[in-house]
């Protein structure tokens, strides 16, 4: 296994020769670093079974089932299903997921850490995500920005981008926002914590899930406050120009694994999408999503 570092970038390294059928757990362990320090990993050469690419997710932790069935593989429930193309006459999945700034599951009480990527149908053009390295986006903030965040929580909510699912056709919409908010109610986390296995400070926010922040006694902060944060970091540009963003592309065989602590992440979509394919795994790696809050 040889594992490059992205020359010049600040996120990303490139795995080469990793066969998940025999990689020894020094490998494992060795993949598992990569992820957590630069971030990225995109693992060359890989052309899995939808069992394969479960059985490698295990690898690295647990498995999280999708919570939502309508995004399931029809094999493997615990493989989450991005496809704008149907099989047979039948949708599988759900199309242009994941098309605005976000951590998977955010807005879910226990987060996990990793998530991995495998593309099946590559969009000839524009393909690719956009991420943004939250612990170096809280080291880039004003001074005076991070006292006024300090000690501060924010709450998360599937809400704004919640997909309408087959069974909601003819539902009142007052009906389905009431069973959103029963079933997943917005949950509150640190605005900046200590990521377990770095040590970096960072700021957990996005613009698809986070819905406000507050004191530590739960009072509302100024609404401005979440917006400067949300630019500073570069959520607002909308053309992906900010020095925080980074695109990665992808080419077929390859497959992306990324620190769902630290990154938010935006699905690159066009007016005119291409077919496109991808399946997701996301693992719990043995730790919470943080360990406690970071005081100035």
């Amino acid at each position: 296994m040889k594992i490059t570092e992205h020359p010049g970038r600040s996120l990303g390294a490139t795995v080469e020769g990793f066969d998940p059928a025999d990689a020894s757990d020094a490998d494992v362990e060795a993949l598992k670093r990569t992820v957590y320090t630069r971030k990225i990993a995109v693992l060359k050469g890989q052309h899995l079974s939808p069992r394969q690419f479960l059985d490698l997710g295990r690898r690295l932790g647990r498995p999280e089932t999708y919570y939502e069935p309508m995004y399931h593989h029809p094999e493997f429930e615990e493989i989450f299903v991005s496809s704008n193309v149907p099989e047979n006459g039948r949708q599988i999945g759900v199309p242009r997921t994941g098309a605005f700034w976000h951590a998977d599951y955010q807005f879910m009480p226990d987060p996990f850490g990793i998530t991995l990527i495998h593309p099946q149908v590559v969009p000839e053009k524009n393909r690719g995500t956009y991420f943004i390295d939250m612990g170096r986006a809280y080291d880039s903030l004003s001074e005076g920005l991070k006292k006024e965040i300090a000690g501060t929580y924010c709450r998360h909510s599937v809400r704004k981008y919640f997909k309408i699912r087959p069974h909601d056709v003819y539902r009142p919409l007052s009906e389905i926002v009431d069973e959103v908010e029963r079933r997943t109610p917005a949950v509150r986390q640190p605005t900046t914590f200590v990521h377990p296995l770095t040590g970096e400070t960072v700021l957990y926010i996005s613009e698809g899930f986070t819905v406000g922040i507050e004191d530590a006694d739960g009072r509302p902060l100024d609404e401005q406050l979440l917006g400067r944060l949300l630019e500073a970091t570069g959520q607002l540009d909308d053309t992906f120009e900010h020095d925080g963003i980074h695109l990665q592309t992808f080419e077929q065989g390859d497959l992306l694994i990324w620190d769902n602590r630290s990154l938010v992440h935006r699905a690159r979509h066009t007016t005119t999408p291409e077919p496109a394919v991808s399946h997701r795994v996301t693992v719990h790696d043995g730790r919470k999503l943080h360990d406690g809050i970071r005081l100035p």
